[in-house]
């Protein structure tokens, strides 16, 4: 068929149209993808070429609240492969197994991945700086030692569940190290260089070096001093008492901070693998739930104090050992009771059927709601994972029974936590605050402060007059009525015990117990506040017995560490039948030996130290009070003949 030169030309023509708009087409592409998007693209083809070598950033140090490193970083390299760089896989899987201890096979699985860099696990993460020196020294295409430091705690198990620990990547997993993880991790930096499909160096390119920031440096409410009282006393509790816990927390009751907290069992964080989880997972003082026992009068003693429903001096309360609610029997720990007693003489005795009085007279409404205003069964908002809620009766199911025995801390759960943060309300003023263990952060390089934590109000729960006759109830406890063994000499104590059996599955055990005590000083004007709670301790089971002497020994070591002077003004303490007295130590310095026996009053033993005829300095010093029975040591010499 013949083709006209019309159809010809204009097949050209379309021909020529088509090749110019896809010519078009190509030039608007290119001008496009080079103008527009080539920056893009190149960043996008520069990205597939680079590879990093990580330089992890250094995890900030925590420090006590006086600038003592508690936990800080030491320097450990760790092994990093660039599979497309290692030119035989099989003999470097040999030769670092060799070096690292490790199974070659499982080397060379890790060093085969598709991956850019892999880190060789386990045995080639936080090596020593021997072991990354023979890693250097094999020489190996493929195989970096890439800076890397690892968690160093100096001082064992000290502080560790407030401490916590890390892991193989330096993230926290418990305590403040977790709690404060984005702080104290900081951002890993890293060298960065380009390569060729086969992962080999591309020569005239530049590496980057992208420097790692550093996490800021963490000081915590805790004093190290006082944590050492608190752990040296816990520890001795362990063994003197064979307990299956012992639990202690010290706080300033002005500001909610944390100056101390432990519990027993304990653990090392640097090798917490070696201690059952529950030790290191579980974090006692705010974890732990158990009924309070007679520290919890404490709340319905403010409560009822507020309310105005008793009047501690000059009102009186008979006790016969028990008293009838609901068809039930509830109590005294005293049998027999103790008979005829002002309310202030109830509080003395931890008299639990005048509690049950006090709770009757306030309602259930009302001692619910002061229980809740305290803090009771919900969070305190420790800044520590792992905080428990307590449990509270509902108030639809309290009835006269429920109400009585709340009234002196049965059947309700509480945490330690929740406990010296309700009593510190009560007796500092009436201030409930936000408990809290992180005090303030610094820069790393500079040592400047970065941010700061500021005490935090949660409410105002009773009022500074009521605050002061609890105070001053309580420092009658303690030199008057149950909480004797907490006495101080020379400084203001008040407190409270607590024995509680143990709810064990549904059932009030009859033989074991949790033992507290819950004391702050000085009375008058409260500096510290330390609650200790004793689980099963073996033989006598009373917190007065058990829980507050160990108060008493930590309380008397931090009120002389804080600077707290002593003082003449605090009430007498009235000693039963049994009891050590505290005596004066006479002046017996001039006195000769014969003298002394002649004439001193044996309340003494001496031990005599020097030759002489007569005495020149003696410990302890004249006008101290100490033990009767207490050992003078006299120190014997002659004066020079003026």
């Amino acid at each position: 068929m013949k083709v006209s030169s019309v159809t010809v030309r204009r097949r050209l023509f379309i021909a020529l149209l088509g090749s110019g708009i896809i010519f078009a087409a190509l030039v608007l592409r290119l001008a496009y993808v080079q103008l527009w998007i080539g920056g893009d693209l190149a960043e996008k083809a520069e990205d597939s070429w680079r590879r990093n070598i990580p330089f992890a950033a250094k995890r900030g140090d925590i420090l006590d609240r006086s600038g003592v490193r508690l936990t800080y970083n030491v320097s450990s390299p760790s092994v990093l492969a660039i599979p497309a760089q290692i030119q035989d896989a099989r003999g470097t899987a040999r030769e670092l197994g060799r070096v690292l201890q490790m199974n070659e096979d499982e080397i060379y699985a890790t060093i085969t991945k598709k991956q850019s860099s892999v880190y060789i696990r386990p045995a080639g993460r936080k090596m020593t700086e021997e072991r990354a020196k023979e890693v250097r020294e094999l020489n190996l295409p493929g195989i970096e030692v890439a800076e890397d430091n690892k968690r160093y705690y100096p001082f064992g198990s000290f502080a560790s569940h407030i401490l916590g620990f890390t892991g193989i990547d330096n993230q926290g997993l418990t305590g403040v190290e977790a709690a404060y993880n984005a702080e104290l991790r900081g951002i890993n930096g890293s060298v960065s260089y380009l390569s060729d499909a086969a992962g080999r160096y591309m020569p005239g390119t530049s590496e980057q070096y992208i420097p790692p920031k550093d996490g800021l440096n963490l000081q915590l409410t805790i004093d190290k001093n006082i944590q050492s009282f608190l752990e040296r006393e816990l520890d001795q509790a362990m063994v003197q008492h064979q307990a299956k816990n012992a639990i202690g927390i010290a706080m300033d009751p002005n500001t909610g901070e944390i100056l101390a907290m432990s519990s027993r069992p304990t653990y090392d964080p640097t090798n917490f693998r070696d201690f059952p989880s529950e030790v290191y997972n579980r974090n006692l003082p705010i974890w732990m739930t158990y009924e309070p026992g007679s520290t919890f009068k404490i709340i319905t003693l403010a409560a009822a104090l507020e309310e105005k429903k008793v009047d501690l001096k000059n009102e009186h309360f008979y006790d016969p050992g028990f008293i009838e609610v609901g068809g039930a029997r509830l109590r005294c720990w005293k049998r027999g009771g103790h008979g005829s007693q002002s309310f202030l003489q109830v509080v003395e005795n931890s008299c639990n059927p005048g509690f049950v009085v006090m709770g009757q007279r306030l309602g259930k409404e009302s001692l619910f709601d002061y229980i809740r205003r305290f803090g009771f069964g919900q969070k305190t908002g420790i800044d520590i994972g792992g905080e428990e809620n307590g449990i509270l009766f509902k108030l639809s199911r309290v009835g006269p029974v429920e109400l009585a025995t709340t009234s002196f801390g049965q059947g309700v759960s509480v945490t330690p936590i929740q406990q010296i943060t309700a009593v510190s309300a009560a007796i500092n003023g009436g201030k409930l605050f936000k408990p809290h263990v992180a005090k303030a952060w610094y820069n790393p390089e500079t040592g400047e402060k970065v941010n700061s934590v500021e005490p935090e109000l949660v409410r105002q729960v009773i009022s500074e007059s009521t605050s002061k006759q609890v105070r001053e109830a309580l420092e009658s406890v303690v030199a008057k009525g149950t909480g004797r063994p907490a006495f101080v000499d020379g400084y203001r104590v008040g407190g409270k015990t607590g024995t509680a059996q143990k709810v064990i599955n549904g059932r009030y055990s009859p033989d074991e117990h949790i033992v507290s005590f819950i004391g702050f000083a000085p009375a008058d004007d409260p500096k510290i506040v330390i609650y200790v709670a004793v689980d099963d301790p073996a033989g006598i089971q009373f917190g007065g017995l058990v829980a507050a002497p160990i108060v008493k020994n930590v309380m008397s070591d931090a009120l002389r560490y804080m600077g707290v002077e002593p003082r003449k003004d605090q009430i007498e303490r009235e000693y039963r039948y049994g009891e050590t007295k505290l005596v004066e130590v006479p002046n017996l310095i001039g006195h000769s030996v014969s003298d002394l026996y002649e004439n001193m009053n044996m309340n003494f033993r001496l031990e005599k130290f020097g030759s002489g005829d007569e005495v020149i300095s003696q410990a302890p010093k004249a006008g101290d009070r100490v033990e009767q029975g207490t050992t003078i040591r006299i120190y014997m010499g002659n004066h020079p003949e003026s």
